[in-house]
């Protein structure tokens, strides 16, 4: 960390108690994730079976394709996206990376001694998505800044509210730790009170819960493939241990996947019956594809980005939906963990001094390159529109630092950009 390498090492020495669970965690507390008889039985309590019969908990969901898809679509999509620490300019227009900031590499490369930033906020997003809620403790130094983030499983976390006071109990390997609301960064999902997101996984039990029995129904059926076909039917009298023979020697010739479509040589007045497939098997896989949406709403992740597309669309509107992903899912999942950040991560002063934290999503959007080109042209001016942006405020939008001069300036209709010569005759008519 070039300069501040000495600070930061001399830094890690915690003040207000930081140290004791800062070495609990060392000695493994924390990483091993274990808890207390009672806590384990709360949790059990928690994990109630769905109508299907199936218990849905968020170890059993992530065992659900489709619910493990959402969840890394939006988990993904936040590591995958540069998170920095910026400081606006003095002048108002126009920002820095905050480079000389201790937090700038704490959340852009290095948060703690195992984790990378796109490890951690892939963990963050898949917290998040599934269980409502993030846990991250703030090591301090002995000036009071963060020199290290901690995160926490939610489910060892509880949320204790006094009035309209919080504060924090760890629960893991039979101890309970307490932490102050200000050492601990809580990221919410949607909320009902403000203070606990809303468990995703315990509202789509059902759904999720119908998803896994019938993938479970789905197993069973090809595991034992003598079963939807039909029976051995015969006037003759069998013997019970005759009747067991024939089954055996039925089941080891035609039974199983890799004896399917077989050709089967009956004798002894044998005649094969077939059964005819109930409604329940007709509709299975209709079942299974309205699960796939029904678990997508819950999580608000557009099926095609979990691989389930329909059959009439096109690469123009596969486009418009990859766009519209990073719109309606995404973009308010960044706006949240930025705010969050902002507010539990800097202080007031830092805040007012113009230190903000940001996404950088343009790459994400470069799928629609040619339509923003199309609107900054008509902005700037192109085809005899009257321009209502400058280069600057373009650039702005690109997370780019603007150029000062005549790129702060409006263009004039016909020609776009400022500082260029303005074409002859009637704008409408330049080519």
């Amino acid at each position: 960390m070039d300069a501040n390498a000495s600070w930061y090492n001399a830094e890690r020495v915690a003040y207000k108690g930081s140290v004791v669970l800062r070495d609990w965690m060392d000695q493994g507390g924390a990483r091993k994730s274990a808890m207390t008889t009672g806590d384990l039985y709360k949790e059990l309590l928690q994990q109630a079976s769905a109508k299907s019969g199936v218990a849905v908990n968020w170890k059993t969901a992530l065992q659900c394709s489709v619910a493990f898809a959402c969840a890394r679509a939006i988990a993904e999509g936040i590591a995958q996206v540069p998170f920095k620490l910026f400081l606006e300019r003095a002048n108002g227009v126009g920002k820095d990376p905050a480079k000389k900031h201790p937090l700038y590499d704490l959340i852009a490369n290095k948060p703690n001694d195992w984790q990378t930033s796109f490890e951690l906020r892939e963990m963050i997003g898949l917290h998040l998505s599934f269980r409502g809620g993030s846990f991250i403790y703030k090591v301090r130094g002995l000036r009071g800044q963060i020199v290290e983030l901690l995160p926490f499983e939610p489910q060892m976390v509880r949320t204790v509210r006094d009035g309209w006071d919080l504060s924090y109990e760890v629960h893991a390997d039979g101890k309970i730790i307490k932490v102050a609301k200000d050492d601990m960064w809580h990221l919410r999902g949607i909320s009902w009170d403000g203070v606990n997101g809303l468990d995703v996984i315990r509202l789509a039990r059902e759904a999720i819960g119908l998803a896994l029995a019938m993938e479970e129904h789905s197993a069973r059926m090809f595991s034992n493939g003598a079963k939807p076909g039909g029976a051995l039917i015969t006037e003759a009298t069998l013997k019970e241990d005759q009747a067991k023979l024939l089954k055996q020697i039925w089941e080891e010739q035609y039974a199983g996947a890799n004896n399917h479509y077989k050709t089967a040589v009956l004798f002894g007045g044998l005649k094969w019956e077939p059964f005819a497939m109930t409604g329940v098997d007709a509709q299975h896989l209709e079942q299974r594809r309205l699960a796939v949406e029904e678990i997508c709403r819950y999580f608000r992740v557009m099926p095609i980005m979990v691989g389930h597309a329909d059959k009439s669309a096109t690469y123009a509107s596969a486009e418009q939906m990859f766009l519209a992903h990073v719109v309606h899912t995404m973009m308010p999942w960044y706006a949240r963990i930025e705010n969050s950040a902002d507010v539990n991560l800097l202080t007031q002063e830092e805040r007012l001094g113009g230190y903000y934290t940001k996404f950088i999503v343009q790459a994400l959007l470069r799928g629609a390159s040619k339509d923003r080109a199309d609107f900054y042209a008509k902005a700037l001016g192109a085809g005899g529109t009257q321009p209502f942006m400058t280069v600057d405020e373009i650039r702005g939008l690109e997370d780019l630092n603007p150029f000062g001069g005549k790129a702060a300036e409006l263009g004039q209709p016909g020609y776009g950009a400022p500082g260029t010569t303005q074409p002859s005759g009637d704008p409408s008519n330049a080519n």
